[in-house]
C-alpha cells in the first residue's frame, strides 16, 4: 500500500531510540498517522515542529497497518511565529483540537484547505477573527454547527442577539423574552463582521468553546478538550 499526499503536521512523538509516530491532516486520507524512521533524532527535530507542511509518502504492508512515512519540508510555521506569543498559542490550539476532533483516516478537505489558509496567515492582522471563524467551520464539519441566519422563535433575520446553548440557533431579544438570562450571546464577529473588537471576539470564542466543551467532546468519549485552546483564549484575554 502507497499514496502520496501533502498534509499538516498535528502531533510527533518519539518512539523506539531514534523514530518517531506522527499525525498529520491531509487532504485525501484525513488524520493519518505513521512511523517516521530517524524522525526522533536531532536532525529531524526542525522539521517535524507542529504546524509545519510536509511532502508524504506514506507505504504499509496492509491498509490497516500504521505505516511509514517519508517527509520532505515544504514550509515551518512554529519557527515564524516564535516572536509572537498569541500566535504560537493559536497555532497550538488548531493543531490539538484538529488531532481531537478528526475520526482517523476521514477525508475533510474542505476543512483541510481552511485549515491551511488560517495557518499561512498565522499572526495576521485580523488572525483572532478568522480563527474563530475557523472554529465555527469546524463546528459544522463535525455535525455541531451553528444556525445563525435567523429567529429559531421569530424566524426574522434582524435583530438576533442570543443562541440557544442548546440548539445552536440564534434568537432575537424579543424572542427570547423572559428566557434571555439562560441563552448565550450572539455577538457580532459570530454574525460575520470582520473588524469587530478583540472584546467581541473573545466573546465569539466564548460561544464556540460552549458548543466545542457541552456538544462535541461528549460525542468523542470521556477526553477533555485540549488545553492548548483555553490557553490561545487566555493569552488573547492578556492581550486585550
Amino acid at each position: 500500500m502507497e499514496w502520496r499526499d501533502q498534509g499538516v503536521l498535528l502531533t510527533m512523538r518519539k518512539h523506539g531510540e531514534s523514530a518517531a509516530i506522527i499525525e498529520v491532516f491531509t487532504a485525501a486520507h484525513g488524520r493519518h498517522a505513521g512511523v517516521v524512521r530517524g524522525g526522533g533524532g536531532r536532525r529531524m527535530a526542525p522539521i517535524l515542529q507542529p504546524g509545519a507542511q510536509l511532502d508524504l509518502t506514506w507505504r504499509a504492508r496492509l491498509e490497516d497497518h500504521i505505516g511509514a512515512y517519508t517527509v520532505e519540508p515544504l514550509g515551518a510555521r512554529a519557527g515564524d511565529a516564535l516572536g509572537d506569543a498569541a500566535a504560537l498559542a493559536g497555532l497550538s490550539s488548531v493543531c490539538a483540537l484538529l488531532a481531537f476532533c478528526l475520526p482517523e483516516r476521514e477525508p475533510h478537505p474542505a476543512l483541510y484547505d481552511r485549515s491551511v489558509a488560517l495557518l499561512d496567515a498565522l499572526g495576521a492582522e485580523r488572525w483572532p477573527y478568522a480563527y474563530l471563524r475557523w472554529e465555527l467551520a469546524l463546528l459544522d464539519e463535525m455535525g455541531f454547527g451553528l444556525d445563525l441566519e435567523s429567529c429559531a422563535v421569530t424566524g426574522r433575520r434582524e435583530g438576533l442577539a442570543h443562541v440557544s446553548p442548546r440548539t445552536g440557533r440564534a434568537v432575537t431579544a424579543e424572542g427570547a423574552g423572559d428566557w434571555a438570562d439562560r441563552l448565550l450571546p450572539l455577538p457580532g464577529s459570530l454574525l460575520g463582521q470582520p473588524h469587530a473588537p478583540m472584546g467581541d471576539i473573545l466573546a465569539g470564542l466564548g460561544v464556540t468553546g460552549h458548543f466545542l466543551s457541552a456538544h462535541l467532546v461528549p460525542s468523542l468519549g470521556d477526553k477533555p478538550l485540549p488545553a492548548a485552546r483555553q490557553r490561545f483564549v487566555d493569552r488573547l484575554h492578556r492581550q486585550g
